[in-house]
C-alpha cells in the first residue's frame, strides 16, 4: 500500500550566501562574498570574492553591514538575489 498522503515532499532549498555590502543605492546593493580556497598540489589557501547585486526592496541594508541573502526569480539583467537578513 502506497499512500500519497504519507510522503512528505522535500521543498527545493535555495542557495544562502553571506556577505559584507560594499555599495547601496535605490533598491539594490552589492555585496562581495570572501571564500577561501585551496591549490590542490601545494595545498595553499587564498581568499577569492565576488560581488552580487542584490535587490533590497525597503532599502534597509547599509554599505559595511553584514547580509544573508538567497537566489530569486530575476529582477533584472544582472540581479538574481533577494535579500534575507542583516546579520551585523
Amino acid at each position: 500500500m502506497n499512500n500519497d498522503n504519507s510522503t512528505i515532499k522535500e521543498v527545493n532549498k535555495k542557495r544562502q550566501l553571506q556577505g559584507v555590502v560594499v555599495n547601496a543605492k535605490d533598491k539594490t546593493i552589492n555585496v562581495e562574498v570572501i571564500s577561501i580556497k585551496t591549490l590542490p598540489k601545494y595545498k595553499k589557501q587564498y581568499k577569492s570574492s565576488k560581488k552580487y547585486q542584490v535587490h533590497d526592496e525597503k532599502e534597509l541594508a547599509k554599505v559595511g553591514e553584514k547580509v544573508t541573502f538567497e537566489e530569486c526569480r530575476p529582477m533584472s539583467k544582472t540581479k538574481r538575489w533577494r535579500i534575507v537578513n542583516i546579520v551585523e
